[in-house]
């Protein structure tokens, strides 16, 4: 079960140290954030995530086709809105959107989701086949 732990941990991890490379400029608090995830890994305190992650691999393995596809049908939607405000609305002349706070922090969990669900179900895989 450890062996378990470490192969879904791992890419978990290093998941989440990319998003946090990306989303941190200041190096020294992205430094402090990945030392506070490495604490709750061993401590334990990672299962929600984990759990989460994978409901989403589960999703992605569904029969049914609206299963798989809901959550990358509404990540595309929000692609299109913000390509649509940043890009074809600048191009002419007109104003873009207001885009909801609450709209940047769902696409920003769900891109998040998809970086942790894909991690771990890589690392299951390598875990499963022993390579």
């Amino acid at each position: 079960m450890l062996g378990l732990i470490g192969a879904i941990a791992g890419p978990l991890l290093n998941g989440l140290f990319g998003l946090i490379d990306q989303a941190v400029e200041d190096k020294d608090e992205a430094a402090r954030i990945k030392a506070k995830l490495q604490e709750m890994v061993l401590t334990g305190q990672m299962k929600e995530i984990e759990a989460a992650a994978s409901i989403i691999v589960a999703e992605a393995k569904g029969d049914s086709w609206l299963q798989r596809n809901w959550r990358p049908g509404l990540m595309t939607l929000f692609g299109l809105i913000i390509a649509n405000n940043f890009i074809v609305v600048p191009l002419f002349g007109t104003p873009a959107a207001d885009i909801p706070p609450d709209m940047w922090d769902l696409l920003k969990l769900g891109v998040g989701g998809y970086i942790v669900g894909r991690s771990v179900e890589k690392g299951a895989k390598v875990w499963k086949d022993g390579t």
